[in-house]
């Protein structure tokens, strides 16, 4: 399973409005960016109270990116 695919089945597990969830996987020479898309209600779910869902979520994508660094972002749908 890919980086991608990974994030995805994670975030559409704590999402409200999984068909809204879109995750954009940018790869540069030492760092892999991962753009998180959610609906503008169900950011909150995806962050947490204190960042407790997006930090585990990092650690996970930081863990399994083996030889690659890779970067979590979540799109903010308020700008």
């Amino acid at each position: 399973m890919h980086m991608k695919e990974l994030v995805e089945k994670i975030v559409r597990a704590l999402v409200d409005s999984p068909d809204e969830v879109h995750v954009q996987e940018i790869s540069g020479i030492s760092i892999t960016l991962v753009k998180i898309r959610v609906s503008r209600q169900d950011v909150r779910y995806l962050v947490g109270r204190k960042g407790k869902n997006i930090d585990p979520l990092r650690t996970i994508v930081s863990a399994a990116g083996k030889r690659q660094r890779y970067m979590v972002e979540v799109h903010d749908p308020k700008n």
